[in-house]
């Protein structure tokens, strides 16, 4: 693979990348490409490779085969150089705790050659009211919010970001979720890992699933898959007195009814929807918890994956 162009429209360029500890292959052959400006975000178990991967690309961690660009960059030749364009949000990051806020984001920012203002900083990852707060006394959700607020002071063109929300209350989550779509708006890359497939279906361009070492599947989060083909369900209540055989005819691939449940698996749920919904009123009929349903991001995701059938376990350190 040659050099990727700084100025090309790939933040990450990964070719047959392999990591091996002894005779554990924690990274098989994986191949990636991350645009520019997009939200990319890597799932999988525990013990699928991906921290491996994302300390390969930090350049935390050397290759023990392939080829690997980020930013234009060999992350294995030119990590000083790289950490001056890169942010990184670990899972548990460390900080002088006793320093306030603003103190924090001040110190951070003359590491950096360049650096963003410090009050834009705190105003980005929404700390305005804690500016003058010490660290130890911030509550986790804002602890992670600093740990932004320092990946970010340097002014970065690429993010990383591992399970950033991991131990969060469901409105912290929210407000973190508010702060990362703030960077696309400044036009940042970010490379996000996480468990949480409601966090990838909202803020991912692109998703890639890894399992046992390998990428076994990459796409939007509303086609992985193939989930945009997959059938809708239509569910609701059988009205006494009426049979599967009274229901009107509608596309469907298959119709049942089980203890008085109707399910319905269409290509076409809004005519069939329709259809069903036009029969029940011209009846008079209540039809007791109409829903209709496609597959989601967390179904395709354990479908992929297996059920808790992950291979083997890769060591700590590959996770």
């Amino acid at each position: 693979m040659t050099a990727t162009d700084p100025h090309s429209g790939l933040a990450v360029e990964v070719r047959d990348l392999r990591k091996s500890y002894g005779e554990v292959e924690a990274v098989r052959g994986v191949s990636l490409e991350v645009t520019r400006g997009e939200v990319f975000c890597l799932l999988g178990p525990n013990g699928a490779g991906k921290t491996t991967i994302v300390e390969i690309l930090e350049g935390y961690r050397t290759r023990t085969g392939g080829e690997a660009q980020v930013l234009g960059l060999d992350p294995a030749e030119n990590r000083r150089e790289l950490r001056e364009r890169v942010g990184i949000v670990l899972q548990q990051c460390g900080v002088q705790s006793d320093l306030t806020v603003a103190e924090l984001v001040e110190m951070y920012g003359r590491y950096h050659a360049r650096s963003r203002p410090v009050d834009e900083v705190i105003e980005l990852v929404e700390l305005v009211e804690k500016r003058d707060v010490r660290a130890k006394k911030l509550s986790g959700g804002q602890r992670r919010r600093l740990d932004l607020a320092l990946a970010l002071v340097g002014d970065p063109d690429l993010i990383f970001l591992d399970e950033p929300t991991t131990g969060f209350d469901p409105a912290a989550r929210r407000q973190a979720w508010s702060t990362i779509q703030s960077l696309c708006d400044l036009g940042k890359t970010v490379f996000l890992t996480t468990h949480y497939m409601d966090e990838a279906q909202h803020l991912a361009s692109r998703v890639a699933v890894m399992n046992a070492g390998q990428i076994i599947a990459t796409g939007r989060p509303d086609e992985l898959g193939g989930r945009d083909l997959r059938p809708a369900e239509i569910r609701f209540g059988l009205p006494a007195g009426f049979s599967l055989a009274d229901l009107p005819e509608v596309p469907a691939q298959e119709r049942s009814a089980e203890d008085g449940r109707v399910l319905v698996l269409t290509t076409e749920p809004v005519p069939a929807a329709q259809r069903i919904t036009t029969w029940a009123l011209e009846r008079g009929v209540e039809l007791e918890r109409f829903s209709v349903s496609q597959p989601t991001l967390e179904d395709i995701y354990l479908e992929l994956t297996g059920s808790g059938d992950h291979g083997h376990e890769a060591p700590e350190a590959a996770r």
